[in-house]
């Protein structure tokens, strides 16, 4: 901790990360004891976390993520992507294909940017805001290989045919970004993607990753 820093905020803020990593909730004596402060620390941050609905205890005293976190989650996409746009607008152009960044949404994968090559006479439409199960497609592939830690060889997940007959999808997962989970991709109108395509692919996730840091 700098002087210029609120430890009393930290505190806070931790208290959230801890809860965001447990599917059953932390009880005081538990949060106090991965904090390493006293339980009286624990209960005044708990209170003024469940003000703001971030934090909410149950019957039994345990404490996990309130629904408050919903409201600030909204304002997530914009600036994800923000951030990508660069890089997705680079990949589309230099691929001639449609790429997309796309991000976790429950059980399924949601398009949140996508940017359209403007250089060539046909590409697929593909709209923000498109879902589609995380089990298919190229997108969806890759966050969940990236999830069961299975990213290996060339890095990158590719499918034909299986959101859009004739379409063929590369995808690569966003990797060491807190709190994000997603793909960048690109979707082309070919029977098959090429090792050159795949690997930019891969280089425009680092990108969009190393900007989302």
């Amino acid at each position: 901790m700098t002087a210029e820093t609120s430890q009393t905020l930290d505190r806070g803020l931790k208290v959230l990360k801890l809860l965001a990593d447990t599917d059953h909730g932390l009880t005081v004596t538990e949060l106090s004891n991965k904090l390493g402060v006293n339980r009286t620390v624990v209960y005044r941050l708990l209170a003024t976390l469940e003000q703001h609905a971030l934090v909410r205890r149950d019957l039994g005293g345990r404490a996990r993520v309130g629904l408050g976190v919903l409201r600030l989650g909204r304002q997530v996409h914009p600036l994800v992507r923000e951030a990508a746009l660069p890089a997705l607008r680079a990949l589309a152009e230099d691929i001639g294909a449609t790429a997309h960044l796309t991000l976790v949404d429950g059980a399924e994968a949601l398009a949140v940017a996508v940017v359209e090559p403007t250089w060539t006479d046909y590409h697929v439409a593909y709209r923000a805001g498109f879902r589609h199960p995380l089990e298919r497609g190229a997108a969806g592939k890759a966050i969940l290989a990236a999830r069961q830690r299975a990213v290996e060889g060339p890095g990158y997940t590719l499918t034909h045919g299986e959101l859009e007959a004739g379409a063929s999808g590369a995808a690569a997962p966003l990797l060491g970004v807190t709190g994000v989970e997603g793909s960048v991709g690109v979707v082309m109108l070919r029977d098959a993607v090429t090792e050159r395509v795949g690997q930019r692919v891969v280089d425009a996730a680092r990108e969009v990753a190393e900007a989302l840091r």
